[in-house]
């Protein structure tokens, strides 16, 4: 019996490994087949999750567009829209982002202190409330993905930021990654990379599984499948 849904990593990175510049500004560096290509496996999923530094980042997140997307959610029996779940432990967001105009039904996990902020407002569709770990200042994950589970959420696609992804790799909670490979370096101490966090030793480094390689004109397509035991 699954407690969690299936969990995709989506991200695009520079050549030397990063997903933004070090002013933390909105990758805009991957193409217009780039965006095709997380459109379309954000298509596949019951719901999307993202820090919310990645929405101030954006001010958006990416609601599905083409028809042809939109009718084989239909034809799955997938609601024409995923849910799009913000991460907030403070629950400090800005209502007037687009993000709250886009047509997409909106969930925000944060603690009950950041809900208490969102008392009087309708914009989300749900409030999932998650505990904090005191030493780590981390979700506690497991109980949260098996709401998730409860919701309907079969398959989750995690769009960012890297101490989301690190924060589920850290629990054995991912299960595919896609990494979108752009012709640019951007270097920089403070650039963020896909996973962040405090990183592990070499010995305990998390294990991939290579399951296809595309490259469409300058940008590589790669697709792991994580190890189901990440570390010896």
């Amino acid at each position: 019996m699954n407690l969690r849904p299936h969990t995709t990593v989506i991200l695009a990175m520079t050549a030397d490994g990063k997903i933004a510049d070090r002013a933390n500004s909105p990758a805009r560096f991957g193409s217009a087949i780039d965006k095709a290509h997380l459109e379309s496996q954000v298509s596949l999923a019951d719901g999307v999750i993202f820090g919310a530094g990645t929405l101030r980042a954006y001010g958006t997140s990416l609601p599905i567009t083409n028809p042809q997307l939109i009718q084989s959610r239909e034809n799955r029996s997938q609601s024409w829209q995923p849910f799009h779940i913000v991460v907030s432990a403070s629950g400090k967001i800005n209502s007037q982002l687009k993000f709250f105009q886009q047509p997409i039904p909106r969930l925000l996990l944060t603690t009950e202190e950041g809900s208490f902020l969102w008392q009087n407002n309708d914009l989300w569709q749900r409030i999932l409330i998650g505990k904090v770990d005191s030493d780590s200042s981390s979700f506690l994950w497991d109980k949260i993905l098996f709401q998730l589970l409860s919701f309907g959420i079969n398959k989750l696609a995690v769009l960012g930021g890297g101490n989301l992804v690190a924060s589920l790799l850290a629990i054995n909670a991912v299960d595919e990654i896609w990494l979108t490979v752009c012709p640019v370096i951007l270097g920089g101490f403070d650039a963020p990379t896909p996973v962040t966090g405090m990183g592990w030793l070499q010995s305990q480094g998390i294990k991939l599984h290579l399951l296809e390689v595309k490259q469409v004109e300058q940008e590589v397509f790669l697709h792991y499948r994580v190890s189901s035991t990440y570390r010896d």
